[in-house]
């Protein structure tokens, strides 16, 4: 291995300089405006793929989705074939330009942090994944496994395509172990394995009072104001610190293990840290329920969030009751919950006995997205773990993510129950999807040097085995 670690070290400044190409490309999949960017970062991954030594490099495409650069280097028969996982699109940063502190597309070194939109989400995790592979390639000229590298082009707008790629690729990408660059540590200089992710339902609630909106003057205090009935609606979902008051919310929620309470009570952090990252203000409280950790309530209980809420605009505001009002809601789901019973459970609580008999509508907004656990336990994970500890120099931590990754599970299926290994370059301080997003310089250098670990540790594996 000391030759590619060797190799890592001496050019990391050209992984960084390819690194900073991607960033510079304004890869933007949320506001459909940027797709000449999108097609451009597709070219330039793969040209990297190129340049670190993959082989059968191409833009993939499918109708109606974003492109997707693909290459593989299968130079090792009877190895393990190691599927490789990142996205180059990236959140936008339009309305919040001023907060950022250095130019959002210039990646920019400061404070051993390196920061530009997608350095962490996920472009970091493009170079990261090459990186490793041309540590091989430039000094042995030959990896220990085969590898399969796909970066995707839509996941910031939720990956709808993804599936149905990959059912239709599927004996080309085919392979024995995922990895998933996605993800990311609880604290700078950890290494951490994510185990489960939460799955998502997203429904929006239409309330509806009458046919036109009426001067406040004339019927205010009359007719029934529909931002008010929305509100009250909503307010059904406050759970202050007990339970979401949702009637059999809780009934299929999987309860945490003895094991796995006590792995999270002893993971580093505290009340101060947490409210310091989250940016709480003084004196506003947790929300999470009494003698929970936050761990737990993050990672292994369900949630609800508003995301938006609709009735006017200040830009229109009149003296007006309003007489319709729109909000769309999304809940987190853990093991075990079926998103359509989580689904049915909301609609039948937020419709009952609406006030002043407004009309109330709940609908799916989007497909759902399933939960996803596994038991970070055989052959790969074994490699994984060792490979990041030989890479972090510390012992590795097994953690949840309440995040979403909605093609994990259904992946690891379609290759017939593959383990899949999440772990990625985001620390708490990384600010994805926020202003100022970057990457921790030294955890760059150390993924890298995991990457090239796991790709070791899985060659040597007997008879291949990875389960």
């Amino acid at each position: 291995m000391k030759e590619v670690l060797d190799w890592l070290k001496k050019n990391h400044a050209t992984v960084v300089r390819g690194l900073a190409d991607l960033v510079a490309i304004q890869s933007i999949s949320t506001d459909g405006e940027h797709q000449k960017e999108i097609d451009q970062t597709a070219s330039l991954t793969c040209e990297q793929m190129r340049q670190a030594g993959l082989q059968n490099v191409e833009v993939l495409r499918t109708p109606g989705a974003n492109p997707y650069a693909y290459g593989e280097w299968l130079g090792a028969p009877g190895k393990p074939t190691v599927f490789l996982y990142a996205h180059h699109d990236v959140q936008p940063v339009a309305g919040f330009e001023s907060q950022w502190e250095s130019e959002p597309w210039t990646l920019t070194a400061r404070g051993g942090r390196l920061f530009g939109r997608g350095s962490a989400d996920d472009k970091g995790a493009i170079s990261a994944q090459l990186g490793a592979i041309a540590a091989y390639l430039k000094t042995r000229g030959s990896l220990p496994v085969n590898v399969k590298m796909l970066v995707e082009g839509e996941e910031e707008i939720g990956s709808s395509n993804l599936l149905g790629f990959f059912k239709e690729h599927k004996k080309r990408i085919e392979s024995d172990v995922i990895v998933v660059c996605d993800t990311g540590t609880i604290e700078t200089g950890l290494p951490c394995i994510t185990y489960s992710l939460r799955g998502i339902v997203e429904f929006r609630v239409d309330v509806e009072s009458a046919k036109l909106p009426v001067h406040s003057g004339t019927a205010g205090g009359l007719l029934a104001d529909a931002a008010m009935a929305l509100n009250v609606i909503l307010s059904r979902l406050y759970w202050k610190h007990g339970k979401l008051p949702v009637p059999h919310y809780y009934d299929q929620v999987r309860k945490l293990t003895p094991g796995e309470r006590k792995v999270f009570q002893s993971l580093p952090g505290d009340d101060t840290k947490w409210r310091r990252e989250l940016g709480v203000l003084s004196g506003v409280e947790f929300a999470s329920e009494k003698n929970v950790h936050p761990y737990e309530q993050t990672w292994r209980l369900p949630s609800i969030s508003i995301i938006v809420q609709e009735a006017s605009s200040f830009r229109n505001k009149s003296n007006q009751v309003l007489p319709k009002a729109s909000a769309v809601v999304s809940c987190r789901i853990v093991p075990d919950q079926d998103p359509k019973k989580v689904f049915q459970n909301l609609h039948d609580h937020l419709t009952k006995d609406p006030p002043w008999g407004v009309k109330v509508s709940v609908k799916m907004n989007g497909l759902p997205v399933k939960w996803w656990m596994t038991d970070p336990n055989g052959p790969a994970f074994e490699a994984a773990l060792s490979a990041m500890k030989a890479g972090y120099k510390k012992e590795p931590k097994p953690i949840g993510c309440g995040g979403t990754i909605g093609f994990v599970g259904p992946l690891a299926d379609l290759f017939g129950g593959a383990p899949a290994l999440l772990f990625g370059i985001e620390d708490p301080k990384s600010n994805a999807h926020a202003p100022n997003e970057s990457l921790h310089e030294g955890d760059f250098r150390k993924l890298m040097a995991s990457l090239a670990h796991l790709f070791d540790n899985l060659g040597k594996l007997p008879d291949g085995k990875v389960r």
